[in-house]
């Protein structure tokens, strides 16, 4: 083919990716909202690069080692909390419910966006220590906090301002873009934590330089947070400085019909009462179980990649960060559109019979990876991940709807969300603890030989109900064949 064209062809596919994302891509009526809201989304990842569990998790163990006060084991469980804060965080989700119900839903949002970048920005000013490690880890989890009720309101306001017809391609734009600048906050914040991790380079000259009063001589190498994380926090307050003038259609209507149908603490206890549902629906309840073995061996990895990426391979801020938060972010939205043509022809457990060797793969790739010592098999397993995760997001969000009828949805999706908040809060201190009892004898890499045992043991519970559940996959295939036809 000829240079020239090719050239052409490459130019036009990028105009027609990148068109699809401008608000003219829209009909009229939502191109405002969208606008400020895809303006907003460019700014927030930047910020949310402080709360990234897999790049907070390598930071703090690279930042605070061997300063004054610290251990190994210490640092280790400080990095299982930053691996929990996701979860710990999403457990929230109900109380913020209850907290939007009846309230401006924007600038509700908004106050917690600066909540958030305020943890960001804080994290500047924790001293060189073991407490200041321990407060860095808090203020993610504090900032997930705030920032799993931005989620958790953020989906009212799009249910308001856009109709089902455009909201998953709204979502799926927004979710692209936040995932690709996500991934390239965190190579600039890598590349700069490099760039003062070594006396006598740049950035440890401007640190000695500003003279600042609570940071001592030996451990300025070690100090670049102190001048990133500000820098963070701000590009999050320009973020929600343009949120801030989203309009939510119909927020007066909206917040009178909240208000006259509120219960006194029923949405905040309504994901404890829809546990009810595990014992009405066996079917449900073995899909859950299966997804809960096989979802702990996926979150306990990440925080003990982070740990022995530094421990066993003395890697830069760069390569440690290349892997837990660059790779597999930025392959998800590719991997994506796999994920869904397949998932649109089957029912939840035929896919996860399939998807879920993924994990077992990425696994048994950082076990070998680890224990050969061989940096590049670690990266396999890294972009094996990403492509994991992004079907992985697709089941997380849709697979609770192949076994509840419509009016059970909220029902069946609180049990799903609650479980997974559940297994996050522990497996990250399951795998440190596991880490931390198997490093004495140098057999620590074999933490993810545990994790990929319980991804087959998920794995192979899917492929069991598989074979057992072919009438209720039959009965879904064909009312879904049903619905489509109607369609």
């Amino acid at each position: 083919m000829n240079p020239v064209k090719r050239t052409r062809q490459a130019y036009d596919f990028a105009s027609s990716f990148v068109a699809g994302f401008h608000p003219t891509s829209l009909r009229p009526m939502l191109r405002a909202n969208y606008a400020r809201e895809l303006a907003s989304w460019t700014f927030m990842p930047i910020m949310l690069t402080g709360i990234n569990a897999g790049a907070m998790g390598v930071i703090l163990k690279k930042t605070f080692t061997d300063l004054p006060g610290t251990t190994d084991s210490g640092l280790a469980l400080a990095v299982g909390t930053v691996g929990a804060a996701t979860a710990i965080g999403n457990l929230t989700s109900t109380i913020w419910a209850a907290v939007s119900t009846g309230r401006n839903k924007v600038n509700l949002i908004v106050l917690l966006m600066v909540a958030c970048s305020l943890c960001v920005g804080s994290m500047a000013i924790v001293p060189a220590s073991n407490t200041g490690a321990w407060m860095m880890a808090s203020l993610v989890l504090i900032g997930w906090i705030f920032w799993s009720g931005v989620i958790t309101t953020r989906a009212s306001v799009w249910r308001a301002n856009y109709p089902g017809s455009d909201r998953t391609s709204i979502a799926g734009r927004l979710a692209s873009v936040q995932a690709v600048i996500s991934a390239l906050s965190v190579f600039v914040v890598a590349k700069l934590l490099d760039g003062f991790s070594d006396e006598g380079t740049w950035g440890t000259r401007l640190l000695d330089k500003a003279e600042i009063e609570f940071i001592q001589a030996e451990t300025i190498e070690q100090q670049g947070f102190r001048v990133i994380f500000p820098i963070l926090a701000i590009f999050g307050l320009l973020g929600a400085s343009i949120y801030a003038k989203v309009r939510l259609r119909g927020q007066s209507r909206l917040a009178r019909v909240e208000r006259s149908t509120k219960g006194d603490s029923r949405s905040v206890l309504e994901p404890i009462r829809a546990f009810g549902v595990l014992h009405r629906d066996r079917n449900y309840r073995k899909y859950i179980i299966c997804q809960f073995i096989f979802g702990a061996g996926n979150l306990l990895m990440m925080p003990v990649l982070a740990l022995i990426l530094i421990s066993r391979f003395d890697a830069s801020y760069l390569e440690s960060l290349l892997v837990t938060a660059i790779i597999p972010p930025i392959l998800m939205p590719l991997a994506i559109p796999m994920w869904a043509r397949l998932l649109s022809g089957m029912h939840v457990i035929s896919y996860r019979a399939i998807h879920s060797w993924i994990f077992v793969v990425a696994g048994l790739c950082f076990l070998t990876g680890s224990v050969l010592t061989q940096y590049w098999i670690i990266v396999v397993g890294s972009a094996v991940l990403g492509i994991g995760w992004a079907g992985g997001v697709l089941a997380w969000n849709l697979g609770h709807q192949h076994f509840a009828k419509p009016e059970q949805d909220t029902e069946y999706m609180s049990v799903h969300v609650v479980l997974t908040g559940v297994r996050g809060a522990f497996a990250p201190y399951l795998g440190v603890g596991l880490y931390e009892m198997l490093k004495p004898s140098g057999q620590e890499s074999w933490v993810f030989g545990v994790a990929a045992l319980l991804s087959t043991v998920g794995a192979l519970g899917f492929l069991l109900l598989l074979r057992s559940q072919k009438e209720l996959i039959r009965n879904w295939k064909e009312s879904h064949s049903e619905v489509n036809a109607s369609e």
